[in-house]
């Protein structure tokens, strides 16, 4: 790392040739540590900004897109859905409780931002194989630094997904979202637009954690990261507390007129940001800032991350007002500065300026066009292993697998029910749904998806299928998809092959965003997740989050058979398409091979037969299929009941393959829907007009068997008991009892 006036700084030669002519002089050390933080690739987008711009991002709900701290969709009635997903990703590597915890409180402050109340969390992450005690250690203290932080600022965590793979060992994923709500006319936007507005920094003071935690998160992880420690944040949910409802209550008097988190960046971040949106400048006062830390260099100050903190601007005539509000929640608040016409940034101490740069120079950080160049380990091809001579021991090795066992181990340490809101409980239908309290008989559905392994085989498909498989998600619990976020997770963007895997990426998103009607309304990039000593890489893991709207609370559609006799009718045609599948993975070792490949017409045609057929009332039960393809979506809805199932799958549309592969295929775009047989026809006419290929292959039955036949003869013959047992115990088993 080059080091400017001694300060040693994550930037090129070229950016810091840029920033003397920006000047017109040498930085100083604060205001080089400044630009630093500012220009970082966490800060700034340098790199994934230009390529991002082929996402759709308007369309007649979007009131707020990207380039805020959270995406703003309306749900109608003047109400609007706020959500957001962030990763936390490098912290929690090197300190898995606290950079977990930090990550859920910086997406709720993010919600907050925009005037919204947080109501719900979720989850999405990655980790190295569960046989490397590593592993276990960074999932053990993740999930309880989620828990021990959503649990105790009381919002409920309903959803999320995880995935083991082995090139998440030393850089594991943390990827978190929350959703909020907000009337239309509560909307905010980190901006400061009146000069002779002040500057207040309320919640915690600033301290010595979390300095150059965006510039940690923006290199590799080497054999020293461990030195990086203290760029990690330690969190406080209980100051969280307040400083949601104050922040709330304050927004009410109208006298605060900008707002924004001290995340990423700190003090120096939400400034710089704020008025560079509004075209003015601020001033702030070193020696107002509330300290937790004697003899802080105004460095130190100005890129703390300490947490627990926002930054508003306040009209004067209303600070009073404002005050009071922070005083009845005993919430600690200085004035720190001003907004000011000078289109500057200027820091003072004592009177004396310690720092002066152009607010838009600071937080506009130049881009990089970076060189793509296809990489050769992205030529699928057939792999054809030989077909197990015992399928129904293939079934439960699969569900046996961590990818597709129950996660129930998890999401049990999270208190998902806290408030009124949560309809369904984890694990109960393909994404969790949200009570609407301002919208009677209305409900949110919300959903994270992605998979890793497609994506390293076919970034471009790997990525369509992400958001295909989130929007197929809501839908199956009867909601519309209305909008998207998503987190990109990628090696070193410095090198061509990694960054032509995340050019193809984005632009499988977008193609897919097109087909279906879905606008991207924000998200975030994280690069650097490799690990320098070995030079290994993570699979390119795209993250996307789906928020749907159910019209009809009495219609929610979860996974488990309902009845006795009930139809099952699989929707969507299954291709031979083994590539990254579990199945290939879990029985055969394989990595290799074709992976899915995403069809926006498909997708869509799929969805809206779906949507319709439950929205008719047809429907008792639905899931769709995805990780461990058809067989494992029939195994769940069975588990989840207790029932049992006769199907013929030589009855599911498909086109000509081997028995294992209709089973394990992973294809997108299918679903399996469960109706009473009489009402089994018109769901078949319901995806006729959508022209879906969908077929009625078997009945519920209650005899505890999971019994598949073609040609009449048995090709899975499981108990039920069996195949929960193998499905719920995985996890535990690993993990160890008690850990």
């Amino acid at each position: 790392m080059p080091t400017v006036s001694g300060a040693r700084v994550d930037l090129t030669p070229q950016e810091i040739s840029r920033v003397r002519r920006m000047l017109g002089r040498e930085p100083n050390a604060t205001e080089i540590g400044m630009i630093d933080v500012m220009w970082s690739e966490h800060c700034s987008y340098k790199s994934s900004r230009p390529v991002l711009k082929v996402l759709p991002t308007g369309g007649g709900r979007v009131l707020v897109g990207p380039g805020f701290d959270a995406g703003v969709v309306d749900i109608g009635a003047g109400y609007a859905v706020v959500f957001k997903i962030e990763s936390h990703n490098h912290p929690s590597a090197i300190d898995p409780y606290n950079g977990a915890g930090t990550g859920i409180g910086g997406i709720i402050r993010d919600i907050l931002s925009m005037g919204a109340r947080p109501i719900a969390l979720l989850d999405a992450l990655r980790f190295g194989s569960l046989e490397s005690s590593h592993s276990r250690w960074l999932l053990k203290h993740v999930v309880r630094g989620i828990s021990d932080y959503g649990n105790c600022v009381g919002i409920p965590t309903v959803a999320g997904e995880i995935e083991f793979d082995e090139s998440f060992e030393t850089n594991c994923l943390v990827n978190v979202v929350c959703v909020g709500i907000v009337k239309h006319d509560g909307v905010m936007k980190g901006e400061m637009r009146r000069p002779g507005d002040l500057v207040i920094i309320i919640g915690g003071s600033t301290g010595r954690d979390g300095i150059h935690g965006v510039t940690f998160a923006s290199k590799t992880l080497d054999e020293r990261s461990d030195e990086d420690r203290p760029a990690v944040q330690v969190g406080d949910p209980f100051l969280k507390k307040l400083v949601i409802e104050a922040t709330l209550e304050a927004l009410q008097t109208g006298f605060v007129h900008g707002l924004k988190d001290c995340g990423g960046g700190g003090i120096t971040c939400a400034t710089s940001e704020m008025a560079s949106a509004g075209d003015t400048g601020v001033e702030i006062w070193l020696e107002k800032i509330p300290l937790r830390e004697a003899g802080m260099s105004p460095f130190e100050v100005m890129l703390s991350e300490s947490q627990e903190r926002m930054v508003l601007a306040v009209d004067p005539k209303g600070l009073g007002a404002v005050c009071k509000i922070l005083d009845k929640y005993e919430l600690p608040y200085a004035i720190i500065g001003e907004v000011t016409s000078s289109g500057e940034v200027v820091v003072k101490s004592q009177g004396r300026v310690v720092a002066r740069l152009p607010a838009g120079g600071l937080a506009k950080a130049p881009m990089i066009v970076r060189r793509a160049k296809r990489w050769r380990a992205n030529e699928p091809e057939d792999v054809s292993p030989p077909m197990p001579t015992d399928l129904s021991a293939a079934v439960l090795r699969v569900l046996g697998s961590p990818n597709v066992a129950d996660k129930a181990w998890v999401y049990r340490q999270y208190d998902h029910e806290v408030g009124v809101r949560t309809v369904l409980k984890p694990g109960d239908a393909d994404a969790a749904v949200l009570r609407l309290l301002e919208l009677e008989g209305k409900a949110l559905a919300v959903k994270s998806d992605g998979n890793s392994r497609h994506g390293y085989l076919d970034p471009y498909n790997g990525a369509a299928g992400a958001v295909a498989e989130a929007a197929s998600n809501v839908s199956a619990v009867g909601a519309r998809p209305l909008a998207m976020v998503d987190e990109l997770n990628w090696g070193d963007p410095r090198k061509p092959g990694v960054f032509w895997q995340f050019k193809q990426a984005v632009r499988g998103m977008a193609d897919m965003c097109n087909g279906l009607g879905i606008p991207c309304v924000g998200g975030k990039v994280s690069f650097y997740n490799e690990d320098e000593s070995t030079g290994r890489s993570v699979k390119p893991s795209t993250v996307v989050v789906v928020v749907g709207l159910v019209e009809d609370l009495n219609k929610i559609t979860t996974v488990p058979f309902k009845s006795l006799g009930d139809a099952v009718i699989v929707v969507g045609r299954t291709f031979r398409e083994m590539g990254g599948s579990e199945y290939f993975y879990r029985c055969h070792g394989l990595s290799g091979g074709r992976p899915p490949v995403a069809d926006p017409i498909r997708a869509r045609s799929a969805i809206e037969s779906v949507l319709e057929a439950v929205g008719s009332g047809c429907v008792t039960a639905a899931h769709d299929c995805s990780r461990g393809g058809l067989c494992v979506a029939l195994s769940l809805m069975a588990i989840k009941s207790g029932i049992g199932l006769r199907a013929d799958i030589g009855l599911v549309p498909r086109r000509r393959m081997r028995v294992d592969d209709l089973l394990f295929s992973e294809s997108y775009s299918r679903f399996v829907l469960t109706t009473e047989e009489a009402k089994s026809r018109e769901v078949l006419r319901i995806c006729r007009r959508h022209d879906v290929p969908a077929r009625r292959v078997g009945t519920v039955v209650d005899n505890g068997r999971f019994l598949l036949v073609e040609s009449g003869k048995p090709v899975v013959d499981c108990l039920v008991s069996d195949m929960s047992e193998a499905w719920s115990e995985a996890i535990p088993r690993m993990m160890g009892v008690g850990s």
